[in-house]
């Protein structure tokens, strides 16, 4: 019997012992754990950027109507039972556990009889749809890992909406070199029938799943930034009018200060639009749910003034200058980074600081074999022109330095996922606990 130490740790060591699966495998999983997606109400999530605000969105809007939502998510900030969250809640050590013994009981078996395992993200996905099943979820809000077509994810045979959010280059050497090759493999989670809401401000995208949907008999519905008027921008949040083909012009407010937030906002207000006859709420519900939604480590503000982003790929940065760029005028800056080796950190930094002015720059280090010298990033800065730049490896005295000089202004956490994770674990422990 595995402990819950026991159980994370042989799920960390799983991408030392097996490769990628076909499809039909992952299906085989799920069968043989008794079709835990079969007969349940699944909305199917992919894209580049944006998949897991949309989720939230969704996710936030139901729970606002009573429903009972599971959300399965991915990657985990500071705890793996972050991918399995009910009503915005992650689920307990002992149903992580127990959901772990069955799927490792499978896979013992598959293993026994010279079959294969499961992957890192097959294992974590079946755990999630047996953890749903047992707690008679009302709504299943699924967000595809890497890619669509292949994933794991796209096992689940019957999803009621196929959502698609913004595609840029990224994972380019699994999911192919021009944002047509991308966005077909996202495509991939389209069903013969199932309604498909997608961003459709990128032609060559939108051609390919607007092509895809129609060769599937698919009802379809693009989005586009045009849809959207912003009416108030503040460090609380953004207020926007949202015309959509369901409701019409609506009035919104999230709780984000990034523009790209709108459109994901958007999506998942269409997509809720589009279910109206299964879901059966109120248009001022969704907009209540709307308002009350939390993602963590996108934009999201942990402290008065302090905002954590986990902006790591080039779309991302893009957006997260033009959001701070907006603040600039008004407030001094101080930002917090840090990054890992194995991103492109040279361009990141310049992206960074060829848009923005800083009042002060403190550079840190994400423990583990992926680090990144504080004092090498420290040094980029500086070349960049930053002229208060201090670099701290300690990500706890890093966020006091940083903070201690916000002063008035507005402190920003960029660079890293895993950053954004460190950092929120660290206000928890001490301004909270």
């Amino acid at each position: 019997m595995f402990t819950y130490e026991e159980a994370v740790q042989y799920i960390e060591d799983i991408p030392k012992f097996t490769t990628k699966n076909k499809l039909e495998h992952t299906r085989q999983c799920l069968d043989l754990l008794g079709s835990p997606d079969k007969g349940k109400k699944i909305i199917h999530v992919a894209g580049t950027n944006g998949k897991g605000s949309v989720c939230a969105f969704i996710s936030t809007m139901l729970e606002e109507g009573g429903y009972k939502c599971g959300l399965f998510t991915s990657p985990h900030l500071m705890k793996i039972n972050e991918r399995f969250q009910i009503n915005e809640v992650m689920v307990s050590d002992e149903t992580f556990l127990e959901a772990f013994s069955r799927v490792k009981e499978m896979s013992d078996s598959l293993v026994g009889r010279g079959e294969y395992h499961p992957t890192y993200f097959e294992f974590l996905f079946l755990m999630g749809m047996l953890i749903f099943q047992k707690e008679e979820v009302d709504y299943i809000v699924l967000e595809t890992g890497l890619g669509g077509r292949l994933d794991a994810t796209n096992s689940v045979r019957e999803p009621v909406a196929c959502v698609i959010t913004s595609i840029s280059l990224d994972h380019v050497e699994y999911l192919g070199n021009t944002i047509g090759q991308i966005a077909g493999e996202k495509a991939g989670i389209i069903k013969p029938g199932v309604p498909v809401i997608f961003d459709g401000n990128n032609p060559e995208a939108a051609e390919v799943i607007r092509a895809r949907a129609e060769s599937l008999g698919c009802p379809w519905y693009a989005m586009k930034e045009e849809n959207q008027r912003m009416l108030d921008f503040t460090p609380e949040g953004i207020e926007f009018v949202s015309d959509s083909r369901v409701y019409g012009e609506t009035e919104l407010f999230i709780p984000f200060i990034a523009r790209y937030q709108m459109m994901n906002a958007a999506l998942a207000l269409e997509t809720m639009g589009v279910l109206k006859n299964i879901h059966h709420l109120e248009k001022d519900t969704l907009i209540r749910g709307m308002r009350n939604t939390r993602w963590q480590g996108r934009m999201e503000t942990i402290l008065p003034g302090v905002i954590v982003d986990g902006a790591h790929n080039e779309d991302g940065i893009a957006k997260f200058v033009e959001t701070v760029e907006y603040f600039q005028k008004d407030y001094p800056i101080t930002l917090l980074f840090s990054t890992v080796s194995d991103k492109d950190f040279r361009d990141m930094i310049h992206e960074i600081c060829r848009g923005l002015h800083f009042s002060s720059v403190v550079t840190t280090e994400i423990w583990g074999s992926r680090k990144q010298s504080a004092a090498e990033l420290a040094e980029l800065f500086k070349e960049e022109g930053c002229e208060d730049v201090h670099a701290e490896p300690d990500p706890g005295k890093a966020f006091d330095r940083a903070y201690a000089q916000k002063g008035k202004g507005l402190m920003f956490v960029a660079g890293s996922l895993y950053l954004a994770g460190e950092i929120k674990d660290y206000v928890r422990r001490t301004f909270h606990d």
